[in-house]
């Protein structure tokens, strides 16, 4: 029980604060939004990670399991967070890495690891059969709790349930995210009133009718819309009039996102709003997911 109690006096729930995003093409159209800043909730374990991960960790403490196992890449947000709320709660911390293991390891990875997490590397066509994957890996680390990717489970909307509850949203009549791995959405749905309206920016190159649906449909049966024409040619990938944008962001409101997510997430909203897609006096809540890890790697390319 000392240890759940831990995981709760981490994150500092006050910092998070609904950010006024005075966009250009807010007022022609008659549209306001607000930024639910969840990146202020913790350097590490930044926005939502917090929220996907609690109860998991609970369960893996409450049934004295060992560690937690989970995957990702070399910039995973994922796979920092939980090396650090491991750490910090007592368990130990296993992070499945797709592909070869390089010969120099990207900062990620090594904040992982300094907060205990041990990599294992994997190829590529291992990492995508997750079925074997787990039977070699439940075989190699009994007592160990699998955390699917993105933290992507039941446990994961469980907990993505809260994200709502942190500051009143009730005045909202959209709530948007970015999608990935459908968690956070799922999440939201079910922590959403039933007057609002869920919507989401996908960053993988994908079309409607995927598993990502499937997932989110298996928790609610309430309808939500997804965009799938911001990706800038998928996961992880970026152009420079994504990077401008993300520059322009700070510049202008001190916003800053990363390139896999939020800045897709902000750059959908805007292009929506001036293509009048939102009817006149629309509020739209937009959750800011946290997770800045990948600007690492464009250090160079960002002024924040």
């Amino acid at each position: 029980m000392p240890a759940i109690s831990n995981l709760t006096k981490l994150i500092n729930r006050e910092a998070i604060i609904k950010q006024p995003l005075l966009l250009s093409v807010c007022e022609s159209a008659d549209v306001s939004v607000d930024v639910l800043r969840l990146d202020l909730v913790h350097p590490v374990i930044s926005g939502n990670k917090y929220f996907k991960l609690k109860v998991a960790i609970e369960n893996a403490l409450a049934t004295n399991m060992s560690g937690i196992i989970s995957f990702g890449g070399a910039y995973s947000n994922h796979l920092v967070a939980l090396a650090y709320l491991c750490n910090a709660v007592g368990l130990r911390s296993i992070g499945v890495i797709r592909g070869e293991q390089p010969a120099m390891f990207s900062p990620t990875l090594n904040d992982a690891i300094g907060y205990g997490m041990k990599p294992i590397f994997v190829s590529r066509e291992l990492y995508a059969d997750k079925k074997q994957l787990n039977i070699l890996l439940n075989q190699e680390y009994p007592g160990f709790k699998l955390i699917p990717e993105g933290g992507q489970s039941d446990e994961g909307v469980e907990g993505a349930t809260e994200i709502l509850q942190v500051r009143d949203s009730s005045a909202y009549d959209i709530i948007a995210c970015a999608v990935g791995t459908g968690t956070m959405m799922a999440g939201l749905i079910k922590g959403a009133s039933e007057k609002q309206e869920l919507l989401g920016i996908s960053s993988l190159k994908i079309g409607p009718g995927n598993d990502i649906e499937n997932f989110i449909r298996l928790h609610s049966d309430r309808p939500f819309t997804i965009f799938y024409n911001y990706h800038f040619g998928g996961y992880a990938k970026k152009s420079f009039e994504l990077i401008d944008f993300m520059n322009q962001l700070w510049q202008d409101h001190q916003l800053p996102t990363d390139f896999v997510y939020t800045a897709k997430l902000m750059f959908g909203i805007h292009d929506l709003i001036e293509k009048k897609h939102f009817s006149p006096g629309t509020r739209i809540l937009a959750i800011h997911s946290g997770g800045l890890q990948g600007n690492r790697s464009k250090a160079d390319k960002l002024i924040f």
